[in-house]
């Protein structure tokens, strides 16, 4: 069994109670300095192990998530064990081939409990539960392309405007760095508005947000 974790107290605990089960246990370092995923995957594929206990947020090395697939096409069962609770992650984990998602601040029992499970040869999450997950995830994915539809169709200057108010920035202080009247800001805001189908400022910086938006995009 393979652990993929960057906490390392966490990865410590979980790695003994996993070693009190009887379970032979490697820790797959991650370099200190940031690299690419690719070479974590190696680390993990040379260990040969049937079971990956996985994180989703692996600091600079990337998002966990791309290292799904690859393991489960290598036959090896890939269980998240995640600090995320975002259900449209969990279900992006699902669709890629993870076994089933836990969360961190579940009972050190449940993790054991799901390893046993799994090495025994039994399913570790109900079909049906997997399945509504994987559907918000799509649905997600659906709306989130929708948004960048919309984004796409914003002028340059209305995404500087996107870019400021994302920043937190309100509309006087917008036309005073832009050097504009504040209706001039207010205008822009407007189109904004309408271009998104969105009907406030703050609804239109989630919507940039949900849909993976970054000021730099301007």
């Amino acid at each position: 069994m393979a652990l993929v974790e960057d906490h390392l107290l966490f990865a410590e605990s979980l790695e003994i109670a996993l070693g009190m089960e009887g379970y032979q246990v490697r820790r797959v370092p991650l370099p200190d300095r940031p690299s690419s995923l690719g070479a974590v995957l190696a680390a993990v594929l040379r260990a040969q192990p049937r079971i990956v206990l996985l994180d989703l947020d692996l600091g600079p090395h990337g998002n966990g998530v791309r290292l799904i697939e690859p393991l489960t096409k290598a036959g090896i069962a890939v269980v998240v064990v995640t600090g995320s609770v975002e259900r449209t992650r969990w279900g992006e984990c699902l669709r890629y081939g993870a076994r089933t998602v836990l969360t961190k601040t579940a009972p050190l029992n449940d993790i054991l409990a799901t390893v046993r499970r799994l090495n025994d040869g039994f399913p570790v999450m109900d079909r049906a539960a997997r399945e509504e997950l994987i559907s918000e995830w799509h649905q997600n994915r659906v709306e989130n392309h929708e948004a960048r539809r919309r984004l796409e169709d914003l002028t340059p200057r209305e995404r500087e405007v996107l870019r400021q108010l994302m920043q937190g920035h309100q509309v006087r202080e917008i036309a005073r760095l832009n050097v504009v009247s504040e209706a001039t800001v207010r205008t822009q805001v407007k189109s904004i508005l309408a271009k998104l189908e969105v009907s406030s400022q703050l609804a239109a910086v989630g919507l940039a947000h949900e849909a993976g938006w970054r000021p730099s995009d301007a």
